[in-house]
């Protein structure tokens, strides 16, 4: 397994550290109220009974794949996690973690969407979608045990081209382990300590998204109030600035691409 890497320079600002820690504090406090609030069963997994959006993405699957395989064509350009998110660093070394993402913090990603309509189309229909993106985890890697930030999000996996032993291609929530398997979705609180494998020598592809917690008034409000404030912080405004970097160097890779392509049929080249 790679080291992993170190910690970039600009993480280690005295003032972003403090926002950090004060930051996790916050979450702690707040998430029991979240848990109250909430809608459906506060488990480090759940039902898709309480979702019936679900139903669409497995309905269009293989579309979806079909879309992820014509990104995939360009894998060079597409960003590693911590290239988006440098807070990422732990979980995301060299090229082991790479994402291609279609909706950030609400906002959909045109030029990345137009590459995959259909699937845009269908995360549309997802209420209160706030990320979305083609996961691509390389053979052999591990993604460490972690949590997430905020009990207000759920989170959604569509697995799409899953190694044939899918067994040793699986994520642990709490206690509960699951191997993906193309065609399948299932949603967790990743707020409950998670981690990855791929124990196998294939890449795995999935569909990953997240939504609002389905909650009463007190805590929708509350929930919007802790996403505005994220919003206004470097946790959000470098991802921000790196997916339009990274949008630029994809469309950058096609261009070049398309013109290979048309000199290599051109008879007078």
């Amino acid at each position: 397994m790679a080291n992993p890497v170190e910690k970039p320079a600009h993480l280690k600002n005295p003032r972003r550290a403090f926002v950090k820690r004060n930051g996790k504090k916050l979450v702690r406090k707040i998430a029991s109220f979240q848990s109250r609030q909430s809608k459906v069963p506060d488990t480090p997994k759940l039902s898709n009974d309480h979702f019936d959006f679900l139903s669409r993405f497995t309905e269009n699957w293989e579309t979806i794949q079909a879309e992820a395989r014509e990104v995939l064509k360009f894998r060079d350009a597409i960003p590693t996690f911590h290239e988006v998110s440098p807070d990422q660093y732990r979980l995301s070394t060299e090229n082991n973690w790479k994402t291609f993402v279609l909706f950030g913090f609400g906002q959909r990603l045109e030029k990345n969407a137009a590459l995959a309509p259909k699937t845009s189309e269908i995360l549309e229909s997802v209420p209160n979608l706030q990320t979305a993106m083609f996961s691509i985890l390389a053979p052999g890697y591990h993604i460490p045990a972690h949590k997430g930030v905020t009990k207000g999000i759920l989170r959604a996996h569509l697995g799409l081209i899953i190694p044939k032993d899918r067994e040793k291609c699986r994520i642990r929530v709490d206690d509960t382990i699951t191997p993906w398997k193309e065609g399948e979705i299932f949603v967790f609180d990743d707020t409950y300590e998670h981690e990855v494998w791929n124990d196998t020598d294939e890449e795995r592809v999935i569909l990953l998204f997240d939504f609002d917690r389905p909650m009463k008034l007190a805590g929708r409000i509350l929930n919007a109030s802790f996403l505005n404030i994220m919003k206004l912080t470097a946790f959000y405004q470098d991802p921000k600035k790196n997916l339009q970097t990274a949008e630029d160097r994809l469309e950058a890779a096609i261009r070049k691409a398309d013109a290979n392509m048309e000199a290599m049929s051109d008879p007078a080249g």
